[in-house]
């Protein structure tokens, strides 16, 4: 029977081999994301920064030069136009108003019977109006929820396995997410409650992805007791190989998609989620494995073991 793998059973890659620069790589990656962050920063999206967002289909094709003179005379600031989809569906953008969240519902509601008026015809399909006050919340909530996740796994990963385990995961979600924010920076995504959808969604992934290596490992330390912790987790990551590679790219492939015909938020999430497979998918074998092995050797696995039983273990296992 024909079974697709791409990668061959059995492999022996001596990954720890590569540990310090899996690490430097990551650290000088998650360096340049946190820079990037301060300048030039996130591109925050109406959830976070204020404003008004009208969806809108027109009759014929939008013309962009009647619609942003008309609403730009509005005074209401600049009007930022943008097509979806089709020629007729329209993004309308404006930013936060003065005088709190009735000022913006003002805004929104004499920008819709505007649209009614100078262009019959036009479908007003969604409008937002986020105000200073409810974006600062929904940022502080979107930060918690993020924080909480991170102490939720920590504490989930410390008291299944132990502590060199928990820490090693919440390190790698951390770098994982900061390269999420880079990447966010680098692409000029709107960052919104989507964003934060998303970012939760990888950090499942993600984490569910080193249980797996850290369980074989834990299986490991209880099966080859004389084996040293650096070959032991080099077995791990070999053993458990195929499954991490296989569901990653089944995982990919069925976002693709997504990203590719769907529109607005759903393919913004989409994008985010693939990035976040390879990030999450890499960061198992090349950042979480290394932490572990640096962490462990001194608590989990103490000394180590001649050569002619670490290869005797080593045979045994194959």
């Amino acid at each position: 029977m024909f079974r697709l793998r791409f990668v061959p059973d059995n492999t022996k890659v001596p990954f720890m081999k590569g540990r310090v620069a899996g690490l430097v790589v990551s650290a000088v990656l998650s360096l340049a994301s946190v820079i990037l962050f301060f300048h030039p920063g996130l591109n925050y999206g109406l959830d976070f920064k204020g404003g008004i967002l009208i969806e809108a289909r027109t009759p014929a094709a939008a013309d962009f030069a009647a619609l942003r003179s008309t609403l730009g005379g509005l005074g209401f600031g600049e009007v930022g136009l943008q097509t979806f989809g089709s020629a007729q569906d329209i993004l309308i953008r404006l930013e936060q108003q003065p005088g709190g969240d009735e000022a913006q519902q003002r805004a929104a509601q004499k920008i819709r019977s505007t649209l009614a008026e100078k262009f019959p015809g036009t479908e007003i399909r969604r409008t937002e109006a986020v105000g200073a006050t409810v974006s600062g919340e929904l940022f502080r909530n979107g930060m918690t929820a993020m924080g909480l996740a991170l102490v939720a796994m920590l504490a989930y990963i410390a008291f299944r396995f132990q502590w060199p385990f928990g820490v090693g995961a919440v390190l790698t979600l951390i770098l994982d997410v900061t390269k999420l924010i880079g990447f966010f920076v680098i692409i000029h995504m709107q960052f919104n409650l989507t964003s934060i959808a998303a970012i939760l969604t990888v950090m499942g992934y993600s984490i569910n992805d080193k249980v797996v290596v850290y369980d074989r490992v834990r299986e490991n330390l209880r099966k080859y007791k004389s084996m040293p912790l650096r070959q032991l987790i080099d077995l791990s990551i070999n053993e458990t190989l195929n499954r991490t590679i296989n569901t990653s790219i089944t995982i990919f492939l069925a976002t693709v998609p997504l990203a590719v015909f769907a529109r607005g938020a759903v393919q913004d999430f989409a994008f985010v989620v693939l990035f976040g497979i390879v990030i999450g998918t890499s960061s198992s074998i090349f950042i979480a494995a290394p932490i572990l092995l640096f962490l462990g050797e001194k608590h989990l696995r103490r000394g180590g073991s001649t050569p002619a039983v670490a290869k005797k273990a080593a045979v045994s296992s194959t």
